[in-house]
């Protein structure tokens, strides 16, 4: 399926002050220099904030992650969980429409979408609230035919109760999610023959059910004010212990490299034994101190760029608009200025980005010296 971007797209995007703190603290995960892997979730977020996810957005993430904007646009347009046009504003419903629901009545399902919301898959319906979709398999073949609306799952569906979801959307309400026609979980539906005492009375549902039950709105997006907020390691107090108070919005991720462990001979203390009261392990410990800082030269500056013009390093595989900006920023603004480098002056831009170890990965040299011969 050809994927494209919508045509009609807003004119910026930018995260929340809780989104954004909730993004920087995901980009914590990853290791130095890799921080590209954080892409999806913070599609997913960007996509969350808006309902759908625009090119703005594509990019202002891209920018989050020093990537070009194209290598994010590859990721929104490959995985169908991110929606590049315009969603229903109280739900998207997806139908499965794979063998064992198709066989169970999904096409009957896509009817009713077709009759209450629009007869083409990703239209929005007349009234601004609904969009649906029909998509492969969803994993809950046993509860067919079935469809996802929102975060839940409503499963065991005919015509008439879907026809019924989506009234009761309509009417802001949020219909329990799970099976639709009496059933605990995806026992079979002649009933239990074993492990008859599950206990319904003390438990009338199924844990998924329950769950959605007590957070009560499982078709809200999510909007950065969910708790925990952050990332566990980010969470201030005691050891074991977590706090809802994160650093300000605004503050950038706090990255830190884990230093491999040193090969010793002899017996080596378990991985989480710490080594001190200061609560880190014996072998990073010894990688700590074996650790040696990287010699660093300053590269020759310009305050300008020459008469000519600067060149537009955004043509370097690795630089976008960004970096482009902190180059300018920090003096550098021409192809033959950044093939000059040696490794000690790689070292020393390298540690005024916001990425290290990308000027090698990506080859900027080799790439800039290329560029420089063209002239």
């Amino acid at each position: 399926m050809l994927r494209r971007l919508h045509l009609d797209q807003p004119a910026s995007f930018a995260f929340t002050p809780d989104n954004l703190a909730w993004a920087n603290a995901q980009i914590t995960k990853y290791p130095e220099g890799r921080q590209a892997s954080a892409i999806i979730p913070l599609l997913w977020r960007a996509q969350e904030q808006t309902g759908w996810l625009t090119r703005p957005a594509i990019e202002y993430v891209a920018d989050m992650l020093g990537l070009a904007f194209m290598r994010a646009l590859e990721v929104a347009s490959f995985y169908f969980m991110f929606q590049l046009k315009p969603v229903g504003s109280v739900a998207h419903i997806q139908v499965c429409g794979t063998t064992s629901c198709m066989i169970c009545g999904a096409e009957d399902l896509v009817a009713v979408c077709q009759d209450k919301i629009a007869k083409n898959p990703h239209d929005v319906s007349a009234d601004g609230k609904f969009s649906w979709e029909e998509v492969e398999c969803l994993g809950s073949c046993s509860n067919a035919p079935m469809a996802q609306i929102g975060k839940d799952y409503y499963e065991d569906l005919t015509s008439a109760k879907m026809a019924d979801l989506i009234d009761a959307l309509a009417r802001g309400e949020v219909p329990l999610p799970g099976p639709q026609n009496g059933r605990y979980a995806a026992e079979p539906l002649s009933g239990l023959t074993t492990l008859k005492d599950y206990a319904a009375d003390k438990n009338p549902h199924n844990a998924s059910v329950q769950l959605a039950r007590d957070i009560g709105d499982t078709i809200k997006r999510i909007d950065g004010t969910e708790v925990p907020l952050l990332a566990p390691w980010q969470m201030s107090g005691p050891a074991g212990a977590t706090s809802g108070n994160p650093p300000p919005a605004t503050k950038q991720p706090v990255t830190k490299k884990a230093a491999p462990f040193k090969d010793v001979d002899g017996p080596k203390p378990a991985a989480k034994t710490p080594a001190n009261q200061t609560g880190i392990t014996k072998q990073q410990a010894d990688a700590k101190s074996a650790a040696k800082p990287a010699a660093e030269s300053k590269p020759r500056t310009m305050t300008a760029p020459r008469k000519a013009g600067a060149d537009d390093l955004k043509r370097i595989s690795g630089v976008g608009p960004k970096l482009e900006t902190t180059l300018n920023e920090l003096g550098f603004w021409h192809f033959d200025q950044i093939a000059k480098w040696s490794d000690d002056e790689v070292s020393w831009v390298d540690s005024r980005l916001k990425f290290k170890g990308r000027i090698r990965r990506d080859d900027w040299i080799a790439q800039a010296a290329a560029f420089s011969g063209e002239k």
